[in-house]
């Protein structure tokens, strides 16, 4: 894809008119309503709009483009009818780069003032799947906006935090920062400092660091824990702020430098400092004055425009928005005198229009205009300024690539970094919640890959940080390293080779990389050409001899674009046997490799099937077990497949657990290795599924005691044996598949960590497991809240004796605030219990997978469980990915609450009491007694009274009401 022959601009020159009426212009709204008229206005398009499948069914009109304005900005503006006049033109350059380029998918230019539009048109917010979305969306806030708006900068944000900006101001300044923060990219880098007579770094960083989501979201909250207090010393403060822009020991943007002020104002101008360190005005410096006061805002006027930058006021919450995202017209002008038309491409992020993980490609647009007195097309002008900002939005630039996933291998794959070394493109960037992942945490090319903390780690490491560089310098290159892989059920890890291959994407700044193992370096093309009629007449093929040869299962791929993947597999095997019937699948319309590849593995498998019946014979084998195979039948996506892959033994693999019981039985599967002149290659495997109950009744079968090997079940391990031993089989993960023991049988399936704790630490520190923790970035958790002290009726003041013995408290607020609570609590529900449906946020969570650490087979030893020791003695079953443990039962070791103190009270032991006993005085008189009872008794009485006269109250009032 080449971005100069799509990226193209111009319009009709309309120069900037005052008379411009609301009736004079006529567009589409994207906000208007689907299904109701435009509230009588006639400046308003109806498109028809139809389901879109490129836009996943999406309402899509290619007619007419959509125009978007923040809630915030009129519409009927001045301004905003200009912008809306003259890119009524950009319609007709949107409907010809389509025609010349049918990938292009959103088209979408974007201005300074907020206005968007976009091409095809499609309403803003689909009523029928988020009805009561609110739009907070901004052009200017998008990722593609910020980072096309300026070149990176290095920005250090200086906050006020002397005493006299506590209270208000001090949570204005807080709000302004985080909106600061949002006008950056991951191009730019950022730090947060406060002070007043100290300077100090408000997070945990002592330099400027790259602003990214994670880094940006820990200033944030940093921010949040800044205090008042002490006096102004904008010296020292200045002073560390260009200690750290002049820092030349870390990475930065090394570009534009900006010092960010954020003060109530004050009397010093610190021409000193400026005169020392920016004599040359390199580092622009920005001040805003928060709060409402009546401080003296020169002298920080005077900082602003003695050093290239701007002043802005932001007196109240409302201008905080608009006034944190000024400076980026004044970052914009040395691009506009540079005549920059340079298109920049982005991270991947989440479109706004629900089309998915997207990139894109910005090319800015600049208003020249030199002068006030002379407006351009533009309208007025601010001196030299970034005016507006074009774009396209694709969903996946590599999207040319797709077709060669099934020829490169289920473990062979391709991904993509942008210059920050962010992945763009990568089979686990995949967000579970793509709703979530508005703002996704950062993925680096390094959390996508992991590799073997024991065996070369360091060596890895130096590998994986040499490829990374080398694609963000867009150098070509292959190298060869061992790695760690990580199951598509990310429960396993595996050893394997991978052979990494990159390239730079022509026309992007973007680079590419092919990884594949070696069995996926070769494949077998298919050549079947007249016989794929002849193909289809295998046996194993027809629904109807299911029953015979057992059931056959085809992977839902797309093998002709007129033939519909069904869900139900055996539905969808009959719909490809009747299109080959009417088609010859070597036309445009058909994947004829696919094909071809499909009929070649009936074939192979037809041949096997009929070889390997008479030695089945013995098994009895259900009607309907195909029906109930349940595995994924795409192999690409099976995990107990991938994995074969990797390993040359027979892969056992633990069923998985949900509420209602075992989702699966046990697999155990091979792969089946094929040398064809040197060249090895993995293209097939086979799989045997068993139930639970059929597992364990072949392991401890009665029929077992009986062998010449065994005295007992399993050689000693009795079932439910409680004080003997504990008999247990893992697989290479640490989970649970066969047990002696009951209790476990109810687990199989689960970490074994979970089951028996002590017994699998002393299996990792003995050199059994190994285990590797990874970040999985694209998660999503409940947000951080407060926890609630109890889940009954909100609790209410209740006064105390002596607040009802004084008459003005019967007068004061506190009685409504009273009677306020009791009808709140009667009529509403519990607050706490409406928030449980709190939205989701975007996190970061950790995960931990264990594996066989060496080749080692026997391993032995004793734990301590603090009270005694358990003996236990681990043994690899050959050719399997299992281990056999036997140990000490854990029931053995169990430490004691002692006898029964029930039973023991039953009879009590001999004691022997105090000798004497004060239990009476005759000197103590009854009248004593007495009046300590009357104060109580009158105690009682008054507060009966008054909470009798309470209550009274109440219920006159609700009866009033």
């Amino acid at each position: 894809m080449k971005p100069e022959k799509w990226l193209l601009f111009f319009f009709k020159l309309s120069y900037f008119s005052l008379s411009l009426q609301e009736d004079d212009i006529v567009y589409y709204n994207a906000k208007d309503n689907v299904t109701n008229e435009t509230e009588g206005r006639k400046n308003r398009i109806r498109p028809e709009f139809k389901e879109d499948p490129s836009f996943k069914n999406r309402l899509t009109s290619y007619n007419h483009t959509a125009v978007h304005i923040p809630t915030d900005i009129y519409d009927g503006s001045t301004i905003v009818l200009n912008e809306l006049n003259w890119t009524e033109a950009l319609e007709d350059v949107f409907k010809k780069n389509r025609e010349e380029d049918p990938t292009l998918l959103w088209q979408v230019f974007g201005s300074a003032t907020g206005l968007a539009r976009y091409y095809p048109a499609s309403p803003w917010m689909d009523a029928r799947k988020t009805p009561s979305k609110i739009d907070l969306y901004d052009v200017r806030r998008r990722p593609w906006y910020v980072q096309g708006a300026a070149s990176p900068k290095d920005m250090l944000i200086l906050v006020d935090a002397s005493g006299s900006v506590s209270g208000l101001t001090l949570k204005l300044i807080r709000t302004s920062v985080s909106e600061m923060l949002e006008t950056l990219s991951d191009d730019d880098y950022v730090n947060v400092v406060h002070f007043n007579t100290k300077v100090n770094n408000t997070a945990c960083f002592d330099h400027l660091v790259q602003a990214n989501v994670r880094n940006k979201k820990i200033l944030k909250d940093a921010v949040q824990n800044i205090t008042a207090k002490g006096i102004t010393n904008y010296t020292k403060g200045f002073e560390f702020a260009f200690n750290q822009l002049s820092n030349q020991n870390i990475t930065r943007a090394n570009c534009n430098k900006i010092i960010m002020l954020f003060t109530d104002g004050g009397e010093e101008r610190a021409e000193e400092i400026f005169s020392r360190y920016n004599i040359d005005k390199k580092v622009r410096v920005f001040t805003f004055s928060v709060g409402q006061h009546n401080y003296d805002t020169g002298p920080i006027k005077w900082m602003a425009c003695a050093n290239k930058g701007y002043f802005y006021e932001i007196p109240s919450i409302g201008a905080i928005r608009i006034n944190t995202q000024e400076y980026l017209d004044v970052m914009g002008r040395p691009m506009v005198l540079a005549d920059a038309k340079e298109v920049q491409w982005t991270n991947v992020y989440l479109d706004a229009l629900e089309l998915g993980l997207v990139v894109t490609g910005t090319l800015p647009v600049f208003n020249k205009t030199k002068s006030r007195e002379e407006p351009g097309p533009f309208g007025p002008s601010r001196d030299l300024g970034l005016m507006v900002v074009f774009f396209y939005e694709v969903s996946s630039l590599f999207s040319s690539f797709h077709f060669v996933a099934f020829q490169i291998g289920p473990n062979g794959y391709y991904f993509a970094i942008d210059p920050n070394g962010y992945v763009l493109l990568h089979p686990n960037l995949q967000p579970k919640v793509p709703k979530h992942f508005l703002h996704p945490n950062t993925s680096n090319m390094t959390s996508q890959h992991i590799y073997d903390t024991g065996r070369g780690f360091k060596a890895a490491c130096v590998v994986e940080k040499y490829i990374r560089t080398q694609m963000i310098d867009r150098n070509t290159g292959n190298k060869t390293v061992e790695t760690l892989v990580k199951s598509q059920d990310e429960r396993y890890i595996d050893r394997g080779i991978r052979t990494y291959t990159w390239a730079p994407v022509n026309g992007t700044d973007y680079s590419l990389a092919l990884v594949l193992p070696e069995y996926s370096l070769h494949y077998i093309e298919a050549n079947l050409g007249d016989t794929i009629k002849q193909a289809m007449s295998f046996e194993t093929m027809q629904q109807e001899k299911f029953e015979e040869y057992g059931y056959t299962f085809i992977a839902p791929r797309e093998y002709c674009k007129d033939l519909k993947v069904s869900s139900n597999n055996t539905q969808f095997l009959v719909d490809f046997n009747e299109y080959i019937d009417r088609k010859t699948p070597n036309g445009p319309l058909c994947n004829l490799t696919l094909v071809n590849r499909l009929l070649l593995d009936a074939g192979l498998t037809a041949d096997l099937v009929k070889s390997k019946t008479h030695t089945w014979n013995n098994i009895k084998q259900s009607s309907s077990a195909g029906e109930e195979w349940g595995e994924n039948s795409e192999t690409y996506d099976s995990s107990f497949y991938k994995r074969n892959l990797d390993n040359d033994v027979y892969i056992f693999t633990a069923p998985y657990i949900n509420n209602s019981g075992y989702e699966s039985g046990i697999l155990v599967s091979k792969a089946v290795d094929l040398d064809i002149n040197g060249a090895k290659l993995k293209p097939a495997g086979e799989v045997l599924k068993s139930s639970m109950a059929c597992f364990m009744n072949s392991h401890f079968s009665p029929h077992i005691i009986s062998s010449p090997q065994c005295k007992d079940e399993i050689c000693g391990c009795l079932r439910n044996d409680k004080v003997g031993l504990d008999c247990v089989i893992l697989d290479d993960g640490g989970f649970l598949l066969m047990s002696n023991q009951d209790d476990y049988i109810t687990q199989i399936g689960q970490f074994f960590g979970e089951v028996d704790p002590v017994l699998m630490i002393t299996l990792v520190n003995s050199s059994l497991f190994s285990f590797n923790k990874t970040y999985d970035y694209q998660s999503v958790c409940d947000p951080e809240r407060e926890t609630k002290a109890a889940a009954g009726p909100r609790s209410i003041y209740v006064p105390t004796i002596a607040d009802m013995l004084t008459v003005g408290w019967w007068a004061s607020t506190a009685v409504w605030s009273v009677l306020q609570q009791l009808l709140l609590s009667l009529t509403l529900p519990n607050v706490d219990d409406l928030s449980d449906a709190f939205s989701k946020e975007s996190c970061i969570t950790e995960q931990t997978q264990y594996f066989f650490e060496n080749e080692n087979k026997s391993f032995s030893g004793a734990m301590d469980c603090g009270n005694c020791s358990r003996m236990y003695r681990a043994e690899k079953l050959p050719n399997t990915n299992l281990v056999f443990l036997i140990s000490d039962a854990k029931s053995s070791c169990l430490s004691s609450t002692g006898p029964d103190p029930c039973v023991l009270a039953q009879n009590p032991r001999y004691r022997k009491g105090p000798e004497v006993c004060f239990d009476n005085n005759a000197d103590v008189s009854n009248n004593q007694n007495g009046e300590c009872s009357e104060c109580i008794f009158i105690i009682q009485c008054l507060f009966f009274f008054f909470f009798f006269f309470f209550n009274l109250t109440l219920i006159s009032f609700l009866f009033a009401r």
